[in-house]
């Protein structure tokens, strides 16, 4: 352990030196300028529309959130200083961090940016290549060739095909039933690349409906994200594909932002900046959704490598970046990582940001994935917070076929595409409420662990969830001038009471049969003014006929005629 700790001290000074020596200058070609304020900044909190779009002015109105300083674009002659300052590139900028990303071999040109007042400091986030570096692949994308079973009958309007498994271990068709499939949900997907999506046939639908918004590709800074690494594209079929009988995504109705932002061919940390600005970017077009299948704990550089300390939610860039995404109202969904039987072990980063779904891996049948990364955060949050299928799930291949693929990069845009058709059934909830229905929803909530949090959602369950909230939410309406309602009435096996109580009481509830036998009784505790859901579930076999529910709080006695159908 100390001899760990004396390296890591060494690397950092190794670092520092770095940054005022000339020849240590040269090793480097990508820094992060990062400024002190935004107090000259031409831009008011007053005016959003100047910097936002309307639909992410409207997210922020919904749940409450202020337009702060952290909304406003960075001081622009800041930028300009930076720029003209040398032989100096200007990649990309985050506001949300106030800081710039440049690409630059000028000596001279840091050392008078390292002295501008409004600089805070400089820092290499990419070191120079000094040999074509061979594509890696972190993702573990272990695809081959599956049959395409149907969908059992009766269970969905949709024929699945190979993807029921995923969407069924979450009874996601049941929202499917509903008629939520995505439709006016924007998504942002911040991948590796979107290889050949505008040929592949799981895009044809969204595709021939312009469900496409935009693309962007921050590595390369140009528009076109179509001839990149496959694994966005393969996690975009998984939420998007329509190919009835094949493949059908978890939201596949949805709007989708295309970013790229993982340069394959190396490891580094400009990456995590290039992923803030695409997250900024996602903000500022009004996305409701974040999916990333990315992560980072060592690169290239070992310098620049990070430990377990680290992942503690708010010291890496890309973990700043992505909790600044949650205050913004946006749900993001991040991969927990593969490294669950590697050295490293545990989630990377952003997974262990705050306020967002952390995404471990399992099979079709709930068995845990030996390679889904290990939680808790370093500061004992718990991580991953849920899982979905992340082995043999169902995706498009580079030819059009339909394949199957393995690793929480799968697991996280299939839970992705379900939390977006749950949102787009209630959109009334912040993504904070969103985020806790799915969590409570899961299969351990009571007793979560290291491996897959909270466990795997139920999207019946959460939608149910949140139905009843809606109606507490909405009670002094549907209640009126009335202090109990009763539905369904006439019931089958099971009826709700929704009460808006008068007195503060340990009441009863006593449902009597035409002939005056009790049978059924409960006694609840309830409080003055508070509105509440009494469930009467399972209740002994009754036989059809009218029934009397009789409610008293200490003070009075109410009844009412029930039918049992």
């Amino acid at each position: 352990m100390y001899h760990f700790h004396f390296m890591k001290k060494v690397i950092v000074l190794y670092l520092l030196l770095a940054f005022f020596s000339f020849n240590a200058f040269a090793q480097f070609t990508k820094y992060v300028v990062k400024f002190t304020d935004k107090a000259s900044t031409p831009f008011s909190i007053n005016n959003p529309s100047s910097f936002l779009s309307q639909k992410a002015i409207d997210r922020r109105v919904k749940q409450n959130i202020a337009i702060d300083e952290s909304d406003l674009p960075i001081v622009p002659r800041y930028i300009d200083s930076v720029r003209l300052s040398g032989d100096v590139s200007i990649l990309n900028q985050s506001k949300w961090l106030n800081q710039v990303c440049i690409e630059t071999n000028d000596a001279g040109a840091l050392e008078k940016i390292s002295r501008f007042s409004f600089v805070i400091n400089t820092r290499p986030v990419k070191k120079v290549s000094r040999q074509e570096i061979m594509a890696r692949n972190k993702f573990i994308v272990e695809t081959k060739e599956i049959t395409s079973p149907l969908s059992p009958a009766g269970v969905s309007d949709f024929n699945y095909g190979n993807s029921f498994g995923q969407i069924h271990i979450h009874e996601g068709e049941y929202m499917h039933n509903k008629g939520f499939r995505g439709e006016g949900m924007l998504m942002a997907i911040i991948d590796a690349g979107f290889y050949h999506y505008q040929t592949l046939p799981a895009f044809d639908s969204a595709r021939l409906n312009h469900q496409i918004v935009a693309t962007y590709d921050f590595v390369d800074n140009k528009v076109n994200v179509n001839d990149e690494d496959p694994h966005g594209m393969q996690c975009f079929s998984i939420i998007a594909g329509n190919i009835p009988g094949k493949l059908v995504g978890s939201s596949p109705k949805a709007n989708f932002l295309l970013y790229r932002s993982e340069d394959v061919s190396s490891e580094s940390p400009v990456e995590e900046q290039y992923w803030v600005a695409a997250a900024e970017r996602s903000d500022s077009a009004g996305a409701d959704i974040i999916s990333t299948s990315l992560g980072y704990s060592t690169f290239d550089n070992p310098a620049f490598n990070y430990t377990y300390a680290d992942m503690n939610g708010h010291t890496t860039l890309i973990a700043k970046g992505a909790s600044f995404a949650a205050k913004k109202g946006m749900i993001l969904l991040v991969a927990a990582g593969n490294d669950g039987e590697n050295s490293w072990h545990f989630i990377s980063t952003p997974a262990d940001a705050d306020s967002i779904l952390t995404v471990g891996a399992v099979t079709a049948s709930g068995k845990v994935a030996g390679f889904s990364g290990y939680g808790p955060s370093s500061d004992r949050r718990i991580k991953p917070t849920v899982a979905s299928v992340g082995v043999a799930t169902a995706i498009s291949s580079v030819n059009g076929t339909i394949t199957s693929g393995n690793g929480t990069s799968f697991a996280t845009p299939n839970l992705a595409g379900l939390v977006a058709c749950l949102w787009q059934a209630f959109p009334e909830f912040s993504n904070m409420e969103i985020m806790a229905a799915v969590a409570k929803s899961a299969s351990i909530y009571n007793a979560p662990d290291d491996r897959i949090g909270y466990g795997i959602p139920n999207f019946r369950m959460a939608f149910e969830d949140l139905s009843r909230q809606r109606i507490l939410r909405n009670a002094n309406t549907i209640l009126g001038n009335n202090t109990i309602k009763i539905y369904p009435n006439p019931f089958r096996n099971n009826f709700t009471v929704l009460i808006r109580p008068e007195n503060t009481s340990a009441a009863t509830f006593s449902l009597y049969d035409a002939a005056g036998k009790l049978c059924m009784f409960k006694q609840i505790p309830l409080q003055t003014g508070q509105a509440q859901f009494i469930n009467f579930e399972d209740l002994q076999p009754l036989s059809r006929g009218v029934y009397i529910l009789r409610f008293g709080d200490g003070k009075s006695v109410q009844s009412f005629k029930m039918v049992m159908q």
